[in-house]
């Protein structure tokens, strides 16, 4: 994201491909080396494991990779949001939008329902088969590929979402940069994205630490959800002006802290007040 080289970058530990637990000592399997880097925060694997084919991660039920709330959500949920981006980019024009990796299609049916022209592109078989069929989207505005494949004009699109995507992806820099290009001037691209400071997992990095483990719980390069990169503000503030945007706002979201129900009551409060919940959500605008 920031461009530095190999001497910005220390190494965390080692990441095993399956659930880690407190005891990574007693199992086996492959490990990768995880690190982060020292000027901009970005967490990433190293090497980085990349799937033959993608739906070797991504080609199960949507049962099986997200949680039955999530599967729940309703397209209503997403209104004060998009609301508030119809706010920002104050144009009379019908607001043209992208949802890179769609899912199951909640939020792209969030952008239709909300007056947007939503294209959207999903490279899972399985999830895209239940966006279509479950959502009744049409395959004209909903395409089955990577976001590495698509091809759009320059400067369709006013609105772009990505959530929950970046993370999966082996070269996101170059992504931001290719959204930028389809983005029309003043354009906002919403991303969520997996924090680096989330103090859960500094917690569990804390207990290998004191224990001579040489493991961190940092990313799941290769296991669900397959998370290669987490990430913090200041990866995007070293990005922005050679791709072509500028941070318009962020916040950080708390979501499940992963720790026992005591030790969860007493750190939210440090957590919300700090930002050191799971999920940062940044508005990145083009410039």
């Amino acid at each position: 994201m920031c461009g530095s080289g190999a001497e910005h970058h220390r190494i965390l530990g080692k990441r095993l491909n399956a659930s880690q637990g407190r005891h990574p000592g007693r199992k086996t399997g492959i490990t990768t080396t995880i690190m982060r880097c020292r000027k901009c925060g970005l967490i990433f694997s190293n090497p980085i494991p990349v799937p033959l084919d993608i739906q070797d991660h991504y080609g199960v039920t949507a049962e099986d990779y997200w949680q039955e709330d999530y599967l729940k959500t309703q397209a209503g949920a997403y209104t004060n949001e998009l609301q508030h981006i119809k706010e920002i980019l104050n144009t009379k024009e019908q607001i043209v939008s992208l949802d890179i990796g769609a899912g199951f299609g909640a939020y792209m049916m969030a952008c239709k329902n909300a007056g947007f022209d939503a294209y959207g592109c999903e490279p899972s078989e399985s999830f895209y088969r239940r966006a279509i069929e479950t959502m009744s989207l049409s395959p004209d505005h909903l395409i089955k590929c990577t976001v590495e494949e698509l091809k759009w004009p320059d400067e369709k699109f006013h609105f772009i979402f990505m959530g929950a995507v970046l993370e999966h992806l082996t070269n996101p820099a170059q992504r931001l940069t290719d959204c930028m290009k389809w983005l029309k001037p003043g354009g906002i691209l919403s991303v969520i994205v997996p924090s680096s400071d989330w103090l859960s997992v500094k917690l569990f990095d804390w207990s290998y630490k004191l224990r001579g483990l040489g493991y961190t719980a940092h990313l799941s390069p290769m296991h669900s959800p397959y998370h290669l990169y987490e990430f913090t503000l200041d990866s995007f503030k070293a990005q922005a002006s050679n791709a072509g945007y500028t941070v318009h706002s962020c916040h950080y979201e708390m979501c499940q802290t992963f720790l026992p129900g005591f030790l969860s009551f007493l750190l939210r409060p440090y957590m919300r007040r700090f930002n050191k919940g799971m999920e940062i959500n940044i508005l990145l605008q083009k410039t």
